[in-house]
């Protein structure tokens, strides 16, 4: 399913040995922007001009970010130079970059990642879905990139495969639990350590915000998606990581689904298919989705693991900038698992 286009030209400044990409960060002091200031800090093709940041202007990064002690002196600053980046991310809250793109300009010629929800449902505009197990050729042309969510990210990269082969012709029974970091930075009553630890909870069923986007790549890929998707979001007791339960209803030989799984991510940099069941720390610090299908008579048992905050969020952003710039896919994302 996954294509490469051999045919990508590089970014000028790449292709003729004049430097590296220049990044601009919106947002950069939560979770998701410290996490992107410290893959692009080891990024062999891109250089941060800027990290903007209004309440922490003048902090030292590492002074916030405190991961990135001894490995940056770069301070958040409250200007937006947009004109001395190629590229800059968003990584806003939901429902800011539309509002930010009202309210200031950003020169035509400066790609766009938005790590936000803000554009990933087809309209009107021009921002492709960056999911790159199916939408590869598309964000390598792209000017604008919508970063997919995380628990679409790993519901869907369990469901596509199926989708291609149109089997998804029952509602489907999905189970997601998250770490609390997908929650962001500001802290809430249900992220509260004393609250979360050693305790479990569900929150939106059946009414996700990511169902939508879901929905549209399913039926992307299979055509149509005449069904619901019966998602059930819980909160989990640990820092970072998606693990998911898809249940799928069909009579195809078990056999032959694992094969085509296989088959549609094959050329997948990142997402892999596992004959042995999965755990949730072979993805954590990684870029990687896992999956894995257990036959029980006609029901299929999908699960598929992400870093919530890699493979979820920045790391396939980082992903998506080098499709765009015509990088090797995997710069910069080279990342070993914490396993122990």
């Amino acid at each position: 399913m996954i294509k490469d286009n051999k045919n990508v030209t590089k970014h000028p400044s790449l292709r003729e040995g004049l430097g590296r990409l220049s990044v601009g960060i919106l947002g950069a002091a939560g979770y998701t922007g410290g996490e992107l200031i410290r893959l692009l800090l080891n990024h062999p093709e891109a250089e941060i001009v800027f990290a903007n940041s209004e309440s922490n202007a003048g902090n030292l990064i590492s002074d916030v970010h405190e991961g990135l002690v001894g490995e940056t002196d770069l301070r958040f600053t409250d200007e937006m130079p947009f004109d001395q980046v190629d590229v800059v991310f968003f990584c806003f809250g939901h429902g800011k970059s539309e509002q930010f793109l009202k309210e200031h300009t950003i020169p035509a010629n400066v790609k766009i990642i938005d790590l936000a929800q803000d554009f990933r449902i087809k309209g009107d505009h021009d921002y492709v879905y960056g999911l790159p197990e199916i939408n590869k050729a598309e964000i390598q042309k792209a000017q604008h990139v919508a970063n997919p969510g995380c628990f679409a990210t790993c519901i869907q990269l369990g469901l596509l495969p199926a989708a291609n082969l149109n089997l998804l012709k029952s509602d489907v029974s999905v189970n997601a639990i998250t770490g609390s970091t997908g929650a962001g930075q500001k802290p809430g009553a249900t992220t509260h350590f004393s609250w979360r630890n050693n305790n479990l909870s569900i929150y939106k069923p059946f009414q996700h915000q990511h169902i939508a986007e879901i929905r549209q790549s399913l039926a992307q890929v299979q055509g149509h998606l005449d069904v619901d998707i019966d998602f059930i979001p819980y909160r989990g007791d640990f820092a970072r990581g998606i693990f998911c339960t898809e249940v799928i209803r069909t009579k195809a030989p078990a056999d032959e689904v694992i094969q085509a799984y296989k088959d549609f991510y094959a050329d997948a940099a990142f997402t892999h298919y596992s004959d042995k069941p999965i755990d949730l720390k072979q993805v954590v610090n990684t870029n990687k989705c896992l999956v894995h299908i257990d036959a029980f008579d006609n029901k299929l048992l999908v699960t598929s693991c992400i870093d919530n905050l890699l493979k979820g969020a920045v790391g396939q952003a980082v992903q998506n900038m080098n499709l765009m710039f015509g990088i090797d896919e995997t710069a910069g994302l080279k990342l070993k698992a914490s396993a122990f």
